[in-house]
């Protein structure tokens, strides 16, 4: 198999996704087969490749960006994305091991539109399950085969070991009145840069790619990761119930810390002010003064402020896949896609 960015035009972020699907999701799928019966169940299920009594479904498992981003960073570094497939399936298991758990720890009932898996497997099935593919996610990487696995295994070490702390952050965010920016952007970097970051890097490595090439897509990445973040705490706000799944002012009515948030609170503004009163009642917000909250964040400059950054970031992430000078192919699917995550709906 050739390298796709060098022999062939660059194909339409849909088309990538497509494509992507097609050649984790038989993988994805032989690799959950191995897992013990009580495990495998959860798992498929939390995919949306079967329901609760394990009826094959045609549920979406989700967009598969993660891998995505493994197999196009392969390419960028002139290999095959055959040879990243087992890491694209490793980082997806990592995954959807913090989507099992972060649904557990958020009380979150719905995912994709179905119910969320602890709801439906209860709270301690779904946090072994997720155990069983952090566990596997390794695996998969160890009986790859490819001469660069250990490696492989200590980014994507390195990788979870971040998002649990960035996890944590965000969990003791929620009992704490004043939230530094800083401490809120480290917290994003971890919990969802890091995996990026290391689905970018690993991707890079299975590829065959040069150490510098390496480190400009590991930082691709990251900037990426913090972009993404940072768009998904304006969804979290605005966005399309239809698109998120979530209903509108989801994060506001859980009084998430969110990056917008807190940028509207350091903000020393009229609204700021207001929006620390309102978003600090001893008392649960009504629908109107959720609605209130969400005009507050925007006339303190916090909407703005994160769709600026998430502009600035996606520029630097782009400079950086640059600098790893890709085949042009490649380099034009990854532009595009990265581009798709930041501006979607926001």
């Amino acid at each position: 198999m050739t390298a796709r960015g060098v022999t062939a035009e660059s194909r339409g972020p849909g088309e990538v996704m497509t494509w992507s699907r097609e050649l984790v999701e038989p993988a994805s799928r032989a690799a959950v087969d191995t897992l013990p019966d009580s495990m495998r169940q959860i798992a498929g299920y939390h995919y949306g490749w079967w329901d609760e009594r394990g009826t094959p479904t045609a549920s979406c498992g989700g967009k598969a960006l993660r891998p995505t981003l493994t197999l196009l960073a392969a390419e960028a570094v002139g290999g095959v994305a055959s040879a990243a497939v087992p890491a694209a399936v490793a980082i997806e298991l990592v995954h959807n091991f913090s989507l099992l758990h972060d649904d557990v720890i958020d009380g979150d009932v719905t995912r994709r539109h179905r119910p969320t898996a602890w709801t439906v497997f209860g709270r301690h099935a779904a946090i072994l399950a997720g155990d069983s593919l952090l566990a596997l996610a390794f695996e998969v990487l160890a009986a790859s085969g490819h001469p660069d696995s250990r490696d492989g295994m200590r980014i994507l070490s390195s990788a979870v070991q971040s998002l649990v702390e960035g996890q944590s952050r965000d969990v003791s965010f929620e009992e704490r009145r004043d939230i530094e920016l800083a401490e809120c952007l480290a917290m994003a970097r971890g919990k969802t840069g890091a995996l990026i970051s290391a689905a970018c890097a690993i991707g890079a490595l299975f590829g065959g790619g040069r150490a510098k090439q390496v480190d400009h897509l590991r930082a691709f990445g990251e900037e990426l990761g913090l972009a993404f973040q940072l768009v998904d705490d304006l969804l979290g706000i605005w966005g399309d119930p239809a698109v998120t799944g979530k209903p509108v002012y989801s994060d506001l009515y859980n009084r998430k810390k969110s990056v917008p948030v807190v940028v509207a609170l350091a903000s020393r503004t009229v609204a700021g002010r207001q929006l620390h009163e309102l978003y600090h009642a001893d008392r649960p917000l009504s629908g109107r003064e959720v609605k209130r909250a969400a005009e507050l964040v925007e006339l303190a400059g916090g909407r703005r402020w994160c769709q600026e950054q998430a502009d600035d970031r996606l520029a630097r992430a782009i400079h950086r896949l640059r600098s790893a000078d890709p085949p042009t192919g490649a380099a034009a699917e990854l532009a595009a896609l990265a581009s798709l995550i930041i501006h979607r709906d926001r």
